[in-house]
């Protein structure tokens, strides 16, 4: 039997669309959303039938749409990606921006943490894949004409054992200090997400183990 689900309330701040939301267990009554009127808005939730949340700041910084948002695994830090062609690392406590990530020349319409928040990925329409660390210094790209080609599914994610590996059409690309190999599916590793209808990456994602 399908489960019922019940409008419990609704929130109310944005100027735009709102493209994306972000909660975290170690918070469970702070909700992050993202927007294309270029903010994130960080809401704490009251669950008053009245006023189910209240907007406690607004995130600025972004020139462009907001694509995507998330919440660091201890729940002090965000991450947006922007049509700017721009990563922000937020510091939630007190809202401003603590890095900047500049290396894309497109979009960046999906990012990631690492469980243990030391690395950063992210994917544009620019047709790459970026591995960060926080310091904002790209440490590796994957750039492959093979992301031309799109699956039948929106998401696919593939598992492996070593490191970062990276899903592309035809193979699983290594970071250059290894050879690259074809593996067969096995642990998860990173996953990549493929649009049907746009030729570049829509969503990237660590494992639990942030391989």
């Amino acid at each position: 039997m399908t489960e019922q689900m019940t409008l419990r309330g609704t929130l109310k701040g944005h100027n735009g669309w709102v493209t994306q939301i972000a909660t975290t267990p170690q918070f469970p009554d702070m909700i992050l959303s993202a927007s294309r009127d270029k903010t994130i808005i960080m809401w704490k939730l009251t669950r008053d039938e009245s006023n189910y949340g209240i907007p406690q700041r607004a995130l600025r910084g972004h020139s462009h749409f907001v694509s995507d948002v998330v919440i660091s695994s201890d729940g002090q830090f965000a991450l947006s990606g922007s049509r700017d062609g721009t990563l922000h690392l937020w510091d939630l406590t007190t809202g401003t921006t603590t890095r900047r990530f500049v290396g894309h020349t497109k979009d960046v319409l999906s990012v990631a943490f690492s469980s243990d928040n030391r690395q950063i990925v992210s994917g544009s329409r620019d047709k790459t894949i970026k591995l960060w660390n926080t310091l904002g210094v790209c440490k590796y790209t994957v750039q492959d004409e093979n992301v031309m080609f799109s699956f039948p599914q929106n998401h696919l994610s593939l598992h492996c054992t070593h490191s970062v590996f990276i899903l592309t059409r035809r193979r699983l690309v290594q970071p250059p200090s290894q050879a690259h190999h074809l593996y067969q599916p096995c642990q998860l590793s990173l996953g990549i997400g493929f649009n049907s209808c746009w030729p570049c990456y829509h969503c990237v994602l660590f494992s639990e183990e942030s391989q």
